[in-house]
Parts: structure tokens; C-alpha cells; sequence
């Protein structure tokens, strides 16, 4: 059902089955898929792409301009998945010509009200952010991440897949895969274990993971020494080999 008091311009595309609140805005090029509903006064501007059966609550804003001021007027885009659920207040901007030009949010994602998603963020799959979460701009958030009320991510930042941040922590280097952290100046707090539980992590994975993040956090090691003393444990853990390689690859260095 759509709304009498919803304004849709004749260049969006809507599935079949798309509900649209009240006094909704609903821009040119923007395409909504099969199922999705979306409540009253929210905008979405285009390019913007919506997948299957997301739920947008009332007063999102969607797809709007990078808060960037290099952005020249450029054809950038906004990406969201399927079975997303985004709650009031949240705004997510398009990509910059010179960030990739996509901001990307994946499938089954939780977002709570107030949150930012910045310019050429890419947003992985069953993420939950909590209230005023924010990114800044080109941050990358893998799959199963969950982040606290208040959470700051810095641009450029990358949170590894099965993190945990804790409520208000902010964010400046990159935190590895199935680290806690925790504190207004992130600190690691040990490992996700209860959301691996949850995931169907067996005791001997999470056992391997733990031995990795003392390694990495406990030992006092120096970095070179601990990456070698994590690449052999890599050779017999799969997710030990995930982090030694998110460490590797880390743009700003991990936390510490």
C-alpha cells in the first residue's frame, strides 16, 4: 500500500508488494524491491538500490549527498541488501568519485535509531548497530559486528568480522576479527566468545582464538614476534589465519 500523501517520482522503480508511508519522499532513480516497507516521513534520494523485505522505519534518510566537500556532483550510488532492518532517525549518504563511488550495506542487518553510515562505507551481513552509532567516512564493517550505543568509528577504520565494541568506545585503528573492545579510547577486552557461541563456534575454535588474541594482546610480545607466533598457529586454524591476515593487510595498523 502506498500512502495518498507519499510523493514518488515517476523515474523510482517499486517491486511488487512495497508499502510506503506517510508524506514519504521517494526520489528518482531509486529502486525498491519485492516486500520492502517503508514508513512515514523518510527520503530517499537516488541513485539508490533497496533489495527484498528490508523495513525502514518513519524519518530515515537515505541516500542522500556525501558529507564530503569534495564532492563535485558526481553519479555515486547507495546500495542496501535484503531483510534489513533500519530504524528511525538513521541516515546513510551515496559514495564519492574518488571513494569507489558506493556506499554498501549488506543483508539481515539490525540498525538502531540515529545511526550514520558515511560516504563509501561498506557494511557487511548480520551486523547490529546500536543507537548513535556512527561511521565516518569509507569504514569497513564485516559480517556479524556488533557495535554499542555511542560506538565512533574513525575514517578509513576496519572492524573485523565477529567484533564486539562496546557502548561508546571510539574507534581510530582497526580492530581485528572476533576482538572485544571496550572503553571510551577502545582497549581489547578479550574475545567475542559469547557471540561465537551463539554462531555455532565449538570450544576448539574458540580455544585457538583466545590463544591467538593473548598472543596478540597479552604476551607483551613485540608485533613481529607475535605475527610469527600466529602464523604458526595458523597453519592448523582457519580463524587464526583470518586474523593474521586482517592484521597483514591493515591500512592504519590494528589496535594495540
Amino acid at each position: 500500500m502506498i500512502h495518498a500523501s507519499a510523493s514518488i517520482d515517476p523515474g523510482a522503480r517499486l517491486g511488487a508488494g512495497v508499502s510506503v508511508g506517510a508524506f514519504t519522499i521517494i526520489g528518482a532513480d531509486v529502486e525498491i524491491g519485492d516486500g520492502t516497507r517503508i514508513g512515514s516521513h523518510c527520503v530517499i534520494e537516488g541513485p539508490t538500490r533497496i533489495g527484498r523485505d528490508n523495513h525502514i522505519h518513519s524519518h530515515a534518510a537515505l541516500g542522500g549527498a556525501p558529507q564530503d566537500k569534495k564532492f563535485a556532483g558526481e553519479r555515486t550510488e547507495l546500495l542496501i541488501g535484503d531483510r534489513n532492518t533500519i530504524f528511525e532517525f538513521t541516515t546513510f549518504s551515496r559514495g564519492t568519485g574518488d571513494g569507489g563511488g558506493v556506499t554498501r550495506i549488506g543483508d539481515d542487518n539490525w540498525i538502531m535509531a540515529y545511526v550514520h553510515i558515511a560516504h563509501d562505507c561498506q557494511v557487511g551481513n548480520h551486523t547490529i548497530f546500536a543507537n548513535n552509532a556512527t561511521l565516518a567516512g569509507h569504514a569497513v564493517v564485516e559480517d556479524w559486528v556488533i557495535l554499542g550505543g555511542f560506538v565512533g568509528i574513525h575514517q578509513f577504520c576496519k572492524i573485523g568480522a565477529h567484533a564486539f565494541v562496546g557502548m561508546g568506545s571510539l574507534i581510530n585503528a582497526d580492530v581485528p576479527p572476533f576482538v572485544l573492545v571496550a572503553d571510551k579510547y577502545a582497549e581489547p577486552r578479550g574475545i567475542n566468545a559469547e557471540g561465537l557461541k551463539r554462531r555455532g563456534f565449538d570450544a576448539e575454535r574458540i580455544a585457538s582464538i583466545k590463544r591467538a588474541y593473548r598472543t596478540m594482546y597479552m604476551s607483551g610480545k613485540p608485533m613481529a614476534e607475535a605475527r610469527q607466533e600466529l602464523a604458526e598457529s595458523a597453519q592448523t586454524s582457519e580463524d587464526v589465519r583470518r586474523m593474521l591476515e586482517f592484521i597483514e593487510s591493515s591500512q592504519r595498523g590494528v589496535l594495540r
